[in-house]
């Protein structure tokens, strides 16, 4: 994954040094040998854990990526979707990579379409072995939502964008779809 640091993100790795290197000078100032290395640990753990906080804080408030025209369009022979858009930089810094999100949810079951046992089937120690109650195997469960994520845009400058178009199979099963979209920065 190909991550750019900015300014802020050198400035939290400075600040981070200056404290690992800070609490490393004092453990090795205690008289009592038994601490230093329970100390040292402790300002590593400490550091570690500042440093990765710091990079999710900086990524928030500095990358901002907007979606714009998002399409879609179901290509019926292929059992594909795609979704098409665009993708900006609406920050002040550029970004590395941008990941475009997509859930679909199938509203099949909540649209009325519900038929008699849809919900209940009986259970027993066949069901336990992961038998049928005819001895045959259970057939597999088809998910009733389904999530993409597709990296969209790479190195994007301060306001530029970058169109996208992205394909992948479509579930046969779903009847009536809520789609989610969503994009983020790395």
């Amino acid at each position: 994954m190909s991550t750019l640091f900015n300014f802020w993100h050198y400035l939290a790795f400075s600040i981070g040094l200056l404290v690992f290197a800070g609490g490393i000078y004092l453990a090795l100032q205690q008289e009592k040998k038994g601490t230093v290395a329970a100390m040292i640990f402790s300002v590593t753990l400490v550091t570690l854990v500042m440093s990765g906080l710091s990079i999710a804080v900086v990524d928030k408030y500095t990358k901002e990526v907007k979606l714009y025209k998002l399409e879609n369009k179901r290509n019926l022979s292929t059992e594909q979707i795609s979704f098409s858009g665009l993708v900006r930089n609406e920050g002040n810094y550029e970004i590395g990579e941008v990941t475009f999100e997509i859930k679909l949810v199938n509203q099949g079951l909540s649209s009325g379409d519900v038929k008699a046992g849809t919900f209940y089937s009986p259970t027993g120690f066949m069901s336990f072995l992961g038998l049928t109650s005819d001895g045959s195997s259970k057939k597999e469960n088809k998910p009733q939502q389904v999530t993409h994520k597709f990296v969209v845009a790479t190195n994007l400058k301060p306001g530029h964008s970058q169109e996208f178009r992205v394909y992948f199979d479509y579930p046969p099963y779903f009847k009536s779809v809520a789609h989610f979209a969503k994009v983020y920065a790395h």
